[in-house]
Parts: structure tokens; C-alpha cells; sequence
């Protein structure tokens, strides 16, 4: 790789729906290594809802994830030829500190894409395991629901919830994506776009309450499970995606009477506070991935330059699986 790069920045700030006039790419050159910095040529890329919301300005570059390969270092514990994790953002080479980054696990199956890395292995997984298993804290029996269940998050959780004993009920937005839920083992999937009365849905599919409700979408749709929540009832808050396109804050039914009658616990959930327990999270991973009881799928976009179209496809539910971007 030579000294060239590209970058993906921010030309507009986002306001309604996420557009292609949102991004710019540009060329830039990388500067020479330092002492202690290694070189990056990008191999996949993540696009997560996350990055809607992420306070950048203008003229900056993308926020996100990477795998990379390490083409020059000038840090001997990150060894040229290493395949990385970075954050380095929407770029296609850069420079970082060899102690930013994070070489990439070996896996058990060398048939398992290091892409996994950003998806069931990576920040998704991890997000899955210490949120559903510290927050709503499942039993044996117990009733799930999961919102945005086919999306890299939910999907996983889905299916530690069945690990766990408990009956899961998850909600998508296509008939593909149900199919999908029902291979993963979800017991119900239902479509949230076709549904006329949603307490109703709720109801049926699960007449005893719901014990633990993972939510990734947030307005209404949140507030009518939340209503149809057990006594000390547990929601996890991972995400709200139903509202990052909205231009105004989105209204939904009070939720204070539920959490008040059912006394539930409402907590809402951020990776970034848990580096310390990364590891536990990826190898109790690894060995669920190991032993078939969690399954993957990814959404693959080729080429660098439709980074934009990927994360558009995010909100448009185009998309199900963990989606990256192959360079």
C-alpha cells in the first residue's frame, strides 16, 4: 500500500432521513510512521445505527469500526501482516497508535471470517451477552421479547435467550427476516409493519407477560410491550432507532403507570463502559459459535465507496445480519 488513502467525512450535518449528500470522499496521503504506530490497509468496515446519532462535525471523518491488516509497524508487539481491530473510522487506510489497536483473535474454525470481529465476535456480540445477561438477568421459563430482533444485536440476543431456557418472542420488519428469526430459534417472529393492533399481538404471543424485554427501537412500540410487562419485569434500553431519523423527538404513551404498577427495572446499556469485560464476552462467544448454538449472518456490501449506501440500507431495514462493508 502506498502512502494513499481515502476517507469518508461528513459533508452535511444529518437532519431527517440519513441522504447520500450526508458524505464526501476524499484522497489525503498518510503521514510517515512514527515510533509506536503501525499502518492500516482496511479489509471490513462496520456501518451500525450508532453512528447516526455519534456527535461528529462536519468536514470530520465517520466514526467507526475496522479489521485491518497491518502493512508497516513500528511497534513491535503489533507485527506487520497482523489483522487488527481499529477505530479508525471510515477510511481505507490510516495511522494509529499500536496500543489502539487490537489483533484479532484466532478463531477455532479457520473458515470463520475475520468480519466476525465487527459482528457475533465483536462490539455487537459483546453488547448482546453483558446487556441481556446483566440487565434483564433471564430464568429458566421466562418470557423475551426483542425488538430489531434480526439486526446484529438482536439476533444474538435471540438466541442467548434460548441458551437460557427462556421462550423468545422477536419482532422484524419483513417476512425474510422471520424466516430467519425462526432459523435462529426464536419460538415467535412477527412483523411489526403488518400488525393492526399491536397490544393485541402482544397479548397472543405471550398471555403470561413478558418478563424481559430487550429494546432496540424505543417509541410506541416499546411502550406497548413495556404495558404487557410482568411484575419486576426487566428492559434493557440498547438502542432507539425508530427515532434517529426523526426530526423532532417522537411521542409515545407514557410509560411511568407501567413502571409504577409492575415495578419494573428500566436500564439503559453503552459497550464502551465495559472494556474490562470484553474478553469474558468473546470467549463465551467463540464457544456458543463453536458449539452451533449461536449463528451468524452477515450483510456484505463490496467496495469502499458504498459505505454510505451500506448505512442508509440500516434504516431502511434492507438489510438483516450484521452488515460490513469489504474493502
Amino acid at each position: 500500500m502506498s502512502g494513499k488513502a481515502r476517507r469518508i467525512v461528513l459533508a452535511k450535518a444529518f437532519e431527517g432521513n440519513v441522504t447520500g449528500s450526508n458524505f464526501r470522499v476524499e484522497s489525503y496521503h498518510l503521514p510517515a510512521l512514527k515510533d509506536g504506530e503501525v499502518q492500516l490497509e482496511a479489509l471490513y468496515l462496520s456501518v451500525d445505527p450508532y453512528m447516526r446519532v455519534w456527535p461528529i462535525k462536519v468536514d470530520d471523518v465517520m466514526v467507526g469500526e475496522q479489521v485491518a491488516k497491518v502493512v508497516k509497524s513500528k511497534d513491535p508487539k503489533v507485527p506487520e501482516g497482523s489483522i487488527v481491530q481499529a477505530q479508525t473510522g471510515w477510511t481505507s487506510g490510516s495511522i494509529a497508535k499500536g496500543s489502539d489497536v487490537t489483533i484479532v483473535a484466532d478463531y477455532p474454525d479457520p473458515d470463520w471470517p475475520k468480519s466476525l470481529a465487527l459482528g457475533t465476535l465483536g462490539m455487537p456480540g459483546k453488547t448482546a451477552y453483558l446487556a441481556f445477561l446483566d440487565i434483564c438477568k433471564p430464568q429458566p421459563g421466562e418470557t423475551v421479547v426483542v425488538s430489531g430482533a434480526a439486526g446484529a444485536v438482536g439476533a444474538v440476543v435471540g438466541q442467548i435467550a434460548k441458551i437460557k431456557g427462556c421462550k423468545v418472542i422477536g419482532f422484524a420488519g419483513s417476512e425474510a427476516k422471520l424466516k430467519y428469526l425462526k432459523d435462529l430459534g426464536y419460538d415467535i417472529a412477527l412483523n411489526y409493519k403488518t400488525i393492526k393492533d399491536l397490544d393485541k399481538a402482544i397479548k397472543e404471543a405471550a398471555p403470561k407477560g413478558v418478563d424481559c424485554y430487550y429494546d432496540n427501537v424505543g417509541g410506541e412500540f416499546s411502550s406497548s410491550v413495556i404495558y404487557n410487562m410482568n411484575v419486576r419485569g426487566r428492559v434493557c434500553v440498547c438502542g432507539s432507532i425508530s427515532a434517529y431519523n426523526s426530526a423532532a423527538p417522537p411521542k409515545a404513551t407514557s410509560l411511568q403507570l407501567a413502571i409504577n404498577k409492575s415495578r419494573l427495572t428500566i436500564t439503559g446499556f453503552l459497550i464502551f463502559d465495559h472494556y474490562d469485560r470484553y474478553d469474558e464476552a468473546l470467549q463465551a462467544l467463540i464457544e456458543w459459535v463453536k458449539e452451533g448454538k449461536i449463528k451468524y449472518k452477515e450483510h456484505v456490501t463490496q467496495g469502499f465507496e458504498n459505505m454510505p449506501k451500506a448505512f442508509m440500507e440500516l434504516f431502511s431495514g434492507s438489510n438483516f445480519g450484521k452488515a460490513v462493508v469489504k474493502v
